[in-house]
């Protein structure tokens, strides 16, 4: 739990370390703040000075508890106002009026929750038409694992490239090793169970919890889609424009678990993801865009995978992909702490 691994934890406490870092995120994607935008200017050098309450951060306990407060009063508790209702990415919320807002053009936002639905197809023909462009449901179900390998670059890259590996076997195991400067960063589902053993995490091995755990899941079963509709008892269609291009938009749904939205381009072919995860102060968005699709063994897969959520941005680029090859057990289990190189 957060108090068991942070110092001076006052207020987020009695929530899972992976839910802490998305609160992080919440507030980062708010204000439009890094670390160092609240917290002491050395933690780069010295993480044990995370825990000095600089004036941010005590104002930061403050906000959260006004927050609740609003809440518990007007809305029953529940999170209806958040940070991002006021702050909307500015350090502080305006109070007067913008005309350029007012008078500007109205735009959609492709990635909102809440959608006007569109009846001019059905989610059994969205996903119908997914199947055949990635090649038919004959070849899918063929394909029972794949490695793939090439390069990836992420915020904790600093914008340089290194060696990535990903394995994945039928029907939602997956895993990513990413050969990292100062040791392997690896993730791990094993169709269950969840975890990260990465260097800029808070500590070596960090369990996968709540919308986290969901969300691996999802990526995991999203390497074998075949089984994507059988995924959600409830299926929404919309439409929407990414890029000035018209999608087909299915959001799936399952009892007590926050709905996903998957893009469909002209061709049938899945281009974007959507899914999100509830913190103690909002909800926040991960999106996963998926692009460069090329035939292996009959199927369609795509070599770009970028992954952008509120504590970074991560870009996947696969130059080969293996498909049906032998993967041993061992590689789903559950991975060794993160151990930085000597």
């Amino acid at each position: 739990m957060s108090q068991d691994v942070f110092k001076n934890v006052q207020i987020l406490r009695g929530i899972p370390v992976d839910e802490f870092m998305d609160t992080m995120g919440m507030f980062a994607a708010s204000l439009g703040y890094d670390c160092a935008s609240c917290h002491d200017p050395n933690i780069s050098s010295d993480r044990s000075l995370f825990a000095v309450a600089t004036p941010a951060v005590q104002k930061a306990r403050q906000m959260i508890v006004m927050m609740n407060t609003i809440n518990a009063a007007n809305f029953g508790g529940a999170q209806r106002i958040t940070c991002f209702t006021c702050h909307r990415g500015q350090i502080s919320p305006a109070a007067i009026p913008s005309l350029a807002l007012q008078y500007g053009e109205l735009t959609e936002d492709p990635s909102a929750m809440v959608m006007s639905p569109d009846r001019g197809a059905t989610a059994g023909s969205i996903l119908q038409k997914y199947v055949e462009a990635l090649g038919g449901a004959q070849r899918l179900a063929v394909l029972t694992s794949y490695v793939a390998k090439g390069s990836y670059t992420g915020f904790n890259t600093g914008g340089g490239q290194v060696q990535v590996e990903v394995f994945a076997k039928a029907p939602n195991q997956r895993t990513q090793v990413v050969q990292m400067p100062d040791g392997d960063a690896v993730k791990v589902f094993d169709g269950k169970n969840g975890w990260v053993a990465e260097g800029w995490r808070p500590i070596p091995l960090v369990p996968l919890t709540g919308g986290n755990l969901t969300g691996a899941a999802l990526d995991s079963l999203l390497m074998f889609p075949a089984a994507l509709q059988n995924a959600f008892s409830q299926w929404q269609v919309s439409t929407t424009l990414i890029d000035d291009r018209r999608v087909r938009v299915l959001q799936g749904s399952n009892p007590g678990q926050l709905p996903v939205n998957f893009y469909f381009d002209e061709t049938g072919l899945l281009s974007r993801v959507v899914r999100w995860n509830k913190t103690v102060v909002g909800t926040i968005p991960t999106q996963l865009d998926y692009s460069d699709y090329r035939v292996v063994s009959g199927v369609k897969l795509p070599f770009k995978v970028a992954v952008t959520w509120t504590d970074g941005q991560n870009t996947f680029d696969f130059s080969e992909i293996r498909p049906n090859v032998a993967i041993e057990a061992t590689r789903f289990a559950k991975p060794a702490p993160f151990r930085r190189k000597q």
